[in-house]
């Protein structure tokens, strides 16, 4: 078993578009509608988002590899490109998703690791990202990861408003 990580490019645009499909759709098509759910895929991961995304110097995109596979990606967010105001000493885990298939591996623990490494090499006080309050099992990995709900936002699948629960990890 490997496990790699690899900071995604422009050149990884379609590749990038792909998997967002893709870990989105395993992740939440049962529990949305057909029609809020490809709302949301086309206004978030259009190539035209994505490029937009990936080209923002205070946003950073990683693929993990398992045995020489993409399996998932990280998308970490600084400064203004954080989607809540939570000031300059927060860095933001906007995105980690692993495929279905790779689940159970460690890779949501290895790019949470990578995410605070990051953190860290940036002199960031804390970690944090908005979960789905019905996403079980983001929430318990995330708790068991010493994350903590400090608040709450609404997150827009298609015109359903739902709720996303803040988890914040304040880094030593």
């Amino acid at each position: 078993m490997t496990i790699n990580i690899k900071k995604c490019t422009l050149e990884d645009l379609r590749k990038l578009q792909e998997i967002s499909y893709e870990t989105f759709n395993e992740t939440f098509k049962h529990q949305n509608s057909p029609e809020n759910m490809n709302a949301y895929l086309e206004r978030a991961f259009n190539l035209k988002q994505l490029e937009k995304e990936l080209s923002n110097i205070s946003s950073q995109f990683f693929f993990v590899y398992f045995n020489n596979e993409v399996a998932g990606y990280l998308k970490v967010n600084t400064n203004d490109a954080q989607s809540e105001d939570m000031g300059d000493k927060s860095l933001e885990m906007e995105r980690i998703y692993i495929k279905n298939k790779f689940q159970k591996h460690g890779l949501g623990k290895y790019l949470l690791n990578k995410a605070m490494e990051i953190a860290m090499e940036r002199n960031k006080k804390k970690i944090w990202l908005g979960v789905w309050g019905k996403n079980e099992n983001a929430l318990a990995f995330y708790k068991k990861m010493g994350f903590v709900q400090t608040g709450a936002h609404s997150f827009f699948m298609g015109d359903e408003e739902q709720v996303d629960f803040i988890m914040t990890k304040t880094l030593i």
